[in-house]
């Protein structure tokens, strides 16, 4: 039996309903109840001390994520070694992560679960903890990943593959290799990108791939397609991804599924985003997300820019923070902004800038600026008139083929020139 002095599951019971009604009063609790000491005497009452306190950690994390109580909850992460003294080093390693799981879920925090990681890491280091190292440094690496560190964390991946490859540890590697695939995409090195996907891929179909992993690798190969412009295959790596994500309740379904209506934006079929949207899984994740997709797949559908900057106003959130969709909807922008403008300078030889963007209902200076980039880019032959506030259009010249001619001429003459030398040296 449990002494009166001692925490044993009716203590947790207690606090967990206690946790529904009054949490600040339910975390005072837990922190009382970590505060006791494990009671001496027989192993089995220690057992039973030690397994509550465990579980007493977890819950109280999780009411510090859910008061958003960040310091609170890597006061606590920072603690875990002590209260975990007497636990194995399995179940240590695995408090330790959930802790810093249910501290990810804290936002704005990422600094501290920067900070907090590293002083895991260096704890589990001293203690000879290869394992339950290797498996903070990966999680660094994505806070890394996630903070916009992204050579920080192509380091701390460059290391953790040297080791791993050694140990020959699939699932750890496989991971570590998807990370490296998302740095190197965040810094524009695409090459390197495709290379660290499809080491992932080969590391994953040696083993058994989780399906949480098997999504987020189909996730990372729908973006690195849509990055070469073939959205009808990155759509359906999206589905796959929406679908497993789906079927385990995880909240990065949301984002498969903006992705999915973004190809379909890419690929001119807007018409068909509502469609997708007022299906079973599109009205299970409605929301600003998937409201801001729907509005600009109405904005490319009417060709209108200015549907697009109020999109662009009304759902900046949602397109800023994400640099996927961020990325592929100013090409999109530009695009539709270029093809407005030619359609209606094409009947013009001179017309005034500010009656351009009366038509398109966009700033004059913003039209202007747009105007002279067309020319710079060779879009369109004409040149600005600031002074009068004009843009004169030319028609395209005939392109003389005289010194495309002449320098053919030039080229085989050098060729005949050095045939006739080689075959006098020949004779000599």
């Amino acid at each position: 039996m449990v002494t009166a002095s001692a925490p044993g599951p009716r203590d947790l019971a207690e606090i967990e309903e206690l946790a529904k009604t009054k949490p600040a009063d339910a975390i005072a609790r837990y922190e009382q109840l970590l505060a006791q000491t494990a009671p001496s005497g027989a192993a089995a009452l220690d057992a039973e001390g030690l397994q509550t306190r465990e579980t007493a950690l977890v819950k109280l994390g999780e009411l510090y994520r859910d008061a958003k109580a960040a310091d609170k909850l890597a006061a606590l992460v920072r603690g875990a070694p002590t209260y975990l003294a007497n636990t194995s080093k399995a179940k240590t390693a695995k408090i330790i992560r959930s802790l810093l799981d249910i501290f990810s879920e804290v936002p704005d925090s990422l600094p501290l679960q920067v900070a907090v990681c590293k002083e895991s890491i260096q704890w589990a280091t001293d203690e000879k903890r290869i394992f339950l190292r290797q498996s903070l440094e990966t999680r660094l690496a994505g806070l890394y990943h996630e903070n916009k560190m992204h050579a920080d964390a192509l380091v701390l991946t460059g290391q953790l593959l040297k080791e791993l490859k050694r140990l020959d540890d699939k699932n750890v590697l496989m991971e570590v290799q998807l990370l490296e695939s998302k740095a190197h995409h965040a810094l524009n090195a695409l090459p390197k990108s495709r290379a660290a996907l499809t080491s992932a891929r080969t590391s994953a179909n040696s083993i058994y791939c989780p399906p949480h992993m098997q999504a987020q690798l189909d996730l990372q190969s729908g973006i690195l397609h849509a990055e070469e412009k073939d959205f009808k295959t990155a759509y359906s790596y999206f589905y796959e991804t929406l679908e497993s994500f789906s079927t385990q309740e995880d909240k990065r379904a949301v984002q498969a599924l903006k992705y999915m209506l973004l190809c379909k934006i890419m690929l001119n079929l807007s018409s068909d985003v509502n469609a997708i949207v007022n299906s079973k899984i599109g009205l299970r994740y409605a929301g600003p997300q998937v409201d801001a997709m729907r509005a600009i797949a109405s904005a490319h559908q009417n060709r209108s820019l200015l549907e697009f900057e109020q999109c662009w106003t009304k759902y900046k959130e949602e397109i800023v923070n994400d640099p996927i969709i961020h990325r592929h909807l100013t090409t999109l922008y530009d695009t539709l902004f270029e093809q407005n403008l030619l359609r209606i300078i094409e009947p013009f030889s001179r017309v005034e800038i500010a009656h351009v963007a009366k038509l398109v209902n966009l700033p004059t200076p913003t039209v202007e600026t747009k105007l002279s980039q067309m020319i710079l880019d060779k879009v369109f032959h004409g040149i600005l008139d600031q002074g009068a506030g004009c843009l004169e259009v030319f028609d395209e010249s005939a392109v003389d083929k005289t010194y495309e001619a002449t320098l053919d001429t030039i080229k085989n003459m050098g060729n005949v020139v050095e045939s006739l030398y080689e075959k006098a040296a020949q004779l000599t």
